[in-house]
């Protein structure tokens, strides 16, 4: 069982070209211990802002950074990046063009018993509704890695979210298949595909492999890249399929279900179910026991795959 969070990877993979790249600029906003990156700050002092509780701040900082040369992560708790800060993720980062990396820690419903007001159940609609802003939602901590990887390679805004606790591996070291803004397909099936985003990619493998004894086929498609849409890939595997279901740590609206479904509806029309969070305060406890009562698991996938069929 894997024990490291895809938010220690980031870490790794910034403190490693830190070490080649002193414009590398990490900020937190009272979040260096929940964002992993107490490593980095000690390992690069001069290379380290800390904000404090100031999630404004953080972005509009980060901003002045960017076009003063550096290259600014800014760590925060997705529920509060997505929502104090908006209006500086709009007009200072996005708007603005400025090379910013927004990390959106411990989304979703990763901070469990800490209720909505922890929650970041609007952040994918919130973000991909910023004219310019990329939107990430890795699966693992392999992809993770190669993610971060690849934006350090170009100057424009992004919004990566990553969950709270370890991940069960989707990919391995050595098998990674990687390419900025494409989804990979990770299973083919003729039945019904599903597209997953971050932590629930892994209940769309397990949703497959139940169908599979079932007799149904079932193609699953990692879509880490929320914006830009790799609408490729959905027609891909839509046009072949009986009918779609998406996954998706988020709310039922203006999330990757309302994306998917406006492309499928577009160039391959057919049914589209969308699995998601309720529209309503979620239940309290951690995040795999909220997954299981909403039935965001691979069972509960699969049950509803079996539906359709």
């Amino acid at each position: 069982m894997n024990k490291i969070p895809n938010r220690q990877a980031i870490c790794e993979v910034l403190m490693e070209e830190a070490k080649k790249d002193s414009n590398i600029v990490v900020l937190c906003s009272d979040s260096r211990g929940s964002a992993s990156l107490t490593p980095f700050a000690e390992a690069f002092p001069e290379q380290f802002v800390e904000m404090g509780i100031a999630e404004q701040n953080l972005v509009s900082v980060s901003a002045g950074l960017a076009k003063a040369g550096k290259k600014p992560f800014a760590a925060s708790p997705a529920c509060f990046l997505s929502t104090r800060s908006y209006e500086q993720c709009k007009v200072d980062v996005a708007y603005s063009n400025t090379d910013v990396k927004l990390i959106g820690i411990s989304g979703g419903v990763s901070y469990g018993a800490l209720g909505m007001s922890h929650h970041s159940a609007q952040d994918i609609a919130a973000m991909s509704a910023i004219p310019g802003m990329r939107v990430y939602l890795p699966s693992d901590r392999f992809q993770t890695a190669k993610l971060i990887k690849s934006l350090l390679m170009d100057e424009k805004p992004a919004y990566i979210r990553v969950g709270r606790n370890p991940v069960e591996n989707i990919y391995t070291e050595e098998n990674c298949p990687f390419e900025l803004d494409k989804a990979n397909v990770l299973r083919e099936g003729n039945d019904v595909a599903i597209i997953a985003c971050g932590e629930m990619v892994k209940p769309a493998l397990d949703a497959a492999a139940i169908l599979a004894e079932k007799g149904v086929s079932a193609s699953v498609v990692d879509m880490y890249c929320v914006k830009p849409l790799d609408e490729d890939a959905i027609v891909s595997v839509a046009s072949k399929a009986k009918a779609v279901i998406t996954v998706e740590e988020h709310a039922p609206f203006g999330g990757l279900g309302s994306m998917v479904s406006q492309v499928v509806g577009a160039n391959c029309p057919k049914k589209v179910i969308n699995i998601a969070l309720p529209d309503a305060p979620v239940i309290t406890g951690t995040s795999q026991e909220v997954f299981d009562y909403y039935k965001m698991n691979g069972a509960g996938v699969a049950e509803k795959a079996m539906e359709l069929m």
